[in-house]
């Protein structure tokens, strides 16, 4: 059986091209059109069952990636994208990658597009490679949480939100801060806890304030690491008065560890996230806002956008907010 980038080889043009011409899509010369019909004819390529229902515009799959997909925050992203997605009658079929080996191999998967008709990456950037491999097989690729140039994409300024952290304590009085967050040399080279911190030490810096090393903590991504990094900080013999945190998850682990230490929040530490998850209001959490939901909501709109018209490179940025709850006040006296 003939693929397409056998008729790609034969009519002289991308596998991508291909793909417009087969899904009835605009913007092909008609003489291309005519050199790949006639390379389909000649080879006798079928497409799919699934290309054939994207050609005639009927529902078609959408392939998302996610990291962690239990995550509050993922959570509430997919949670937008699905609501989104709904009333179109595409599928949504979620690959939750555990690791950088299992995202290379699912993308490999998915680069064809008889398989998909698009695929979003929530916290996920591909690698140069691979956008061009998706390039060349025609399938599009939309980013929720990350800004990757020449694709679709969601993202916040993570640098000012850790600028707004900073701002927020500094305000406040506080002058012995820490911070905790991510590891910051993971396999998938997601950089929003780093970009965090840098913009949170400048601000710092400006106020002639530097985070000393220990009061740095990254540990991997999780509630229960957090928390054994806040103990750890309670036990220096200057412990901080106020800790920012890169995540509300992270946070939830901060204030786990304070109630372990006999900590009334804020009077003797102030604590602010990042997220703004559900949760976070339950826990009178401080935090950086930033709109999961709606990312995810943004993000399926660019899936359907790009589903029937060539992608165009569409940067979204989506605003960033303090929210101020009971879990920061002033410095203890």
């Amino acid at each position: 059986m003939s693929t397409i980038s056998e008729v790609a080889k034969r009519a002289g043009v991308s596998a991508a091209t291909v793909s417009r011409v087969l899904n009835g899509k605009r913007h092909v010369a008609d003489s291309t059109r005519s050199r790949v019909l006639l390379a389909a004819e000649e080879l006798g390529y079928t497409p799919s069952r699934a290309a054939q229902t994207l050609a005639r515009g009927r529902a078609t799959t959408v392939g998302v990636l996610a990291h962690m997909a239990s995550s509050p925050s993922v959570a509430e992203r997919l949670g937008g994208l699905s609501a989104r997605l709904a009333p179109s009658g595409n599928d949504l079929v979620l690959f939750d990658v555990e690791s950088a080996s299992r995202r290379r191999a699912v993308l490999r998967e998915l680069a064809d597009p008889e398989r998909v008709g698009v695929v979003v990456l929530i916290s996920i950037r591909p690698t140069p490679e691979e956008i061009a491999i998706f390039q060349e097989v025609g399938v599009p690729i939309v980013v929720v949480d990350a800004r990757v140039p020449d694709l679709d994409c969601t993202y916040v300024d993570n640098m000012e939100g850790g600028r707004l952290a900073a701002r927020a304590l500094l305000a406040s009085g506080h002058r012995e801060i820490a911070f905790i967050g991510d590891i910051e040399d993971n396999e998938f080279d997601f950089t929003a806890s780093r970009d965090r911190r840098v913009a949170f030490e400048d601000v710092l810096g400006t106020a002639s304030l530097q985070l000393d090393s220990e009061y740095v903590q990254l540990v991997p991504h999780g509630r229960s690491p957090a928390r054994r990094a806040a103990q750890r900080l309670f036990a220096l013999d200057a412990p901080p008065t106020a800790i920012f945190a890169a995540s509300d998850v992270q946070a939830s682990g901060v204030l786990e560890a304070a109630q372990d230490r006999g900590l009334e929040i804020p009077r003797d530490l102030s604590v602010i996230g990042f997220d703004d998850i559900q949760s976070s209001r339950g826990m009178g959490l401080t935090t950086i806002r930033q709109p999961l939901e709606e990312s995810g909501a943004y993000g399926a709109k660019l899936a359907l956008e790009a589903i029937e018209h060539q992608p165009m490179g569409l940067a979204i940025e989506l605003p960033l907010s303090l929210v101020s709850r009971r879990s920061t006040g002033p410095p203890p006296t």
